[in-house]
């Protein structure tokens, strides 16, 4: 039992120090499992604070993650009414309220085996926001500079592009793809890190294969599948360290196309048997993604880079898309 109230000491100072950190993690974990009341208290412990030990988001974000991800039902994943409760828990009129509970977002995306996509599409938003309209906790204190995308906000978006707990496969969703569009737009004239250009074409080129008839490893086949998970070459942590840390290429052959007519019919079976983990992307998404790009007019560098790799790399184009890649040749 927790036998002062921390809440009103930080209320009074606005700060949390280590001290009261290792209280509240002696008091959270003396009985092993977190319970909800203890996680209501780190919630008002974090809002009250306008500045906090370095060991209080590692507290912070690891309690509430063990108890969303390891301890609601179900055990291990994110399911629509917890993403519904954690959006409604850290989010105020559509922002974040704290950079602590943005992290804390992110942690959940990269704990939980599944959640639904549009958590993910959320949390890369609050990244949106701080470089479109200077707005959210990224963007307070003048800690990040609008317009403009640095290297943290680069590698924040990496990590939430990258978590693996999004619904359906490993590829980048239509709904992620549109906000980087429109963080491509905003910034499109700034000094940006080249991070971002980098990410920008890789996170496109990787919902670009699957609408072009790229099949890409569903999550529910990945955790079935143990062994592919923790092999060495070939598993998960081989396909995002190409497409992470490799070359434009290395976002290509971390796709596989089936090869030869029982390669094509076993994988059409698997598609009508089980259509909750379909590797196939419409003719919509390719249309969409023509239509999207140089939308405000303009064919920026990014853009320019995306198609070149895709006239480069790319078997086979979608027609939608051949025009703009005669424009940037």
């Amino acid at each position: 039992m927790l036998d002062r109230d921390i809440v009103a000491e930080v209320k009074a100072s606005k700060h949390v120090t280590a001290e009261q950190v290792l209280v509240l993690r002696r008091w959270v974990y003396n009985g092993g499992a977190v319970v909800r009341g203890e996680i209501d208290k780190l919630f008002a412990v974090d809002e009250a604070a306008t500045e906090h030990d370095a060991a209080w988001c590692e507290l912070f974000t690891e309690a509430v993650s063990d108890y969303l991800v390891d301890q609601v039902e179900p055990e291990g994943y994110v399911d629509e009414e917890n993403a519904d409760w954690l959006i409604s828990r850290i989010s105020q009129d559509g922002a974040v309220k704290t950079a602590t509970e943005l992290e804390l977002l992110v942690k959940v995306l990269e704990k939980a085996k599944s959640s639904p996509e549009r958590l993910a599409a959320f949390a890369l938003s609050q990244v949106a926001k701080a470089i479109i309209g200077g707005d959210g906790p990224l963007a307070r204190g003048g800690r990040l500079e609008a317009g403009r995308v640095t290297r943290d906000k680069a590698d924040l978006m990496r990590r939430i592009l990258y978590a693996f707990g999004g619904d359906g496969n490993l590829a980048v969703s239509r709904a992620e793809a549109e906000i980087l569009f429109d963080i491509n737009d905003a910034a499109a004239a700034a000094d940006n890190d080249p991070a971002w250009s980098d990410l920008f074409v890789k996170a496109i080129a990787s919902f670009l294969m699957a609408a072009s008839g790229y099949a890409v490893p569903s999550r529910q086949e990945a955790i079935r599948r143990e062994a592919w998970l923790d092999e060495p070459a070939g598993g998960v942590a081989d396909f995002f360290g190409r497409m992470a840390a490799g070359s434009l290429r290395g976002v290509l052959q971390s796709y596989r196309e089936p090869e030869g007519e029982g390669a094509w019919a076993a994988r059409n079976a698997r598609l009508e048997a089980n259509s909750s983990v379909s590797e196939v992307v419409t003719a919509e998404e390719a249309e969409w993604l023509a239509r999207r790009i140089g939308r405000d007019g303009a064919l920026h560098a990014n853009e320019k880079a995306l198609l070149r790799f895709i006239r480069d790399e790319a078997p086979s184009v979608h027609p939608s898309l051949r025009t703009l890649i005669a424009k940037a040749a």
